[in-house]
């Protein structure tokens, strides 16, 4: 298994922004994919994770209403689109795979890194 993440950049504040998180060997997983994140000199932290099967959503109270998770499971493809970004959204984000629960631990696949940047 393998995770690609891409789109990531810099925005203004209140901006949008979408990742995505390519899954190879995606028949290999059961249970879903997660977003997480990680800023300068903090722990990485969960943001949103979905079901591959049935499409259920989790997210951090810090992201949502503004951040949503998605999946296009013909092209084996998670998404997080990120509206109204603020300052704090800054860090470099991570797809993993194969759960839903938000606990770095929990995760044992991880795709490279994709650094957002937010700025006022």
């Amino acid at each position: 298994v393998q995770l690609q993440a891409c789109g990531g950049g810099s925005a203004q504040a209140g901006g949008v922004m979408r990742l995505s998180c390519l899954a190879s060997g995606r028949a290999s997983l059961k249970n879903g994919v997660g977003w997480f994140r990680q800023a300068p000199g903090k722990e990485r932290e969960f943001v949103a994770a979905i079901s591959w099967s049935d499409g259920n959503t989790r997210y951090a109270d810090s992201v949502k209403g503004r951040f949503t998770i998605f999946r296009d499971n013909a092209k084996n493809t998670v998404y997080l689109q990120m509206n109204r970004l603020k300052v704090e959204d800054t860090a470099v984000y991570y797809c993993g795979a194969d759960s839903q629960l938000p606990a770095v631990r929990m995760y044992h696949y991880w795709g490279q890194g994709t650094l957002i940047t937010v700025s006022s």
